[in-house]
């Protein structure tokens, strides 16, 4: 029996499922589930495909975590979420970021939230803990709000070693821990900050998404407000790999599991206009780890297609060869299967948050 691959879809206004088999020729879109949220981000457990989680954010009910037990057919609201102590100035305007511990730590998930703050659950989601050590950072004065909020995202967590954790601020740059996050080192040595007077500060980056490969930990990929960036030492260093690309700005970042020196972009005008380059909706892909890129755009509008597809709304499943897919704030899903050219899965959906992709087992 085949497999099926599951595309997760989160949306402006709920969570929609998009199901295929290993083919990824016809696709079943369903939904919405959670109808009404914004769904910020949205995984499959790859410890157990059964356990889904939701960062969820309604306008008037605040944000939530919801918990799926049937690999996302069903969503339930959990009644514990990441919050700041009572008493305290900030509150949680929104969870960005949900990330699974290692592959030794059944039950551990992270949260990165809006304002920037690092969550903890050991017990499935139904109980967090902040991790204030990555605040205490001396460095966390430089943290300053993004044109879409102060947030931390991209946590990135090695399943062979959960004691080395990767998260990222926009705008504050991107941090390690080796010990479980008990500390935290700021590793943004190469990258550009050129809004600030100081354009190579210790931290201050506005990183807008960083990738830690699945089989070689020591390399990441980022994409960041001032370029693309990839680096060999876990971050120690990193070496600017825009060159080759229309833009220095985008959002998205996937890679491809089995193939360290594979990944793909989609480039972006400018931060006053976050669009595609020239309307043209195209996706950068690198073989040889960002010395040269070559654009992918067979299926894909190639005019008048002034889109945005955010950091969180670009996926890939691991198969061979590996399959990429990307949402719009159009609500336009679009897969591609063999690397070269590109489907529509679907169209008119709520403006597309989050794409997160499992191959599930027959």
């Amino acid at each position: 029996m085949s497999r099926q691959v599951l595309v997760l879809i989160g949306t402006r206004r709920g969570l929609f499922r998009a199901t295929s088999d290993e083919d990824r020729r016809e696709w079943t879109v369903e939904g919405p589930s959670i109808a009404g949220y914004e769904v910020y981000h949205a995984i499959l457990d790859p410890r157990d495909p059964r356990m889904g989680y939701a960062a969820v954010r309604h306008e008037v009910w605040g944000s939530h975590v919801y918990r799926s037990t049937d690999a996302g057919k069903t969503w339930d609201p959990l009644a514990s979420r990441p919050t700041f102590p009572e008493g305290s100035d900030r509150t949680v305007e929104a969870i960005w970021h949900l990330a699974p511990g290692g592959d030794a730590e059944p039950g551990v998930i992270y949260a990165g939230v809006e304002p920037a703050a690092l969550f903890v659950s050991l017990d499935e989601g139904e109980s967090w803990a902040r991790v204030t050590s990555i605040e205490e950072h001396p460095t966390a004065a430089a943290w300053q709000p993004a044109k879409g909020g102060l947030a931390l995202h991209s946590i990135q967590v090695d399943r062979s070693d959960p004691d080395r954790i990767f998260a990222a601020v926009s705008a504050g740059g991107t941090y390690r821990s080796e010990d479980g996050g008990r500390s935290w080192t700021a590793i943004n040595e190469g990258v550009r900050a050129e809004f600030l007077a100081d354009t190579r500060p210790e931290a201050g980056q506005c990183v807008h998404s960083v990738r830690l490969h699945p089989e070689s930990p020591k390399r990441l990929y980022q994409q960041n407000h001032c370029g693309t960036y990839r680096t060999d030492d876990a971050g120690n260093t990193w070496t600017e790999i825009t060159n080759g690309l229309p833009s220095d700005f985008g959002y998205v970042m996937g890679l491809d599991p089995s193939d360290p020196d594979r990944c793909w972009v989609i480039p972006e005008e400018s931060s006053h206009l976050r669009a595609v380059c020239e309307g043209r909706l195209r996706v950068y892909e690198t073989v040889d780890a960002g010395q040269t890129w070559k654009a992918l755009a067979e299926g894909l509008p190639q005019e008048q297609a002034w889109v945005t597809v955010l950091r969180e709304a670009l996926a890939t499943d691991g198969l061979a060869p590996c399959g990429v897919y990307f949402g719009t704030s159009t609500g336009h899903l679009f897969g591609s299967a063999d690397g070269i050219g590109w489907q529509e899965i679907t169209r008119h959906l709520p403006k597309i948050l989050s794409v997160e992709v499992t191959v599930l087992p027959a």
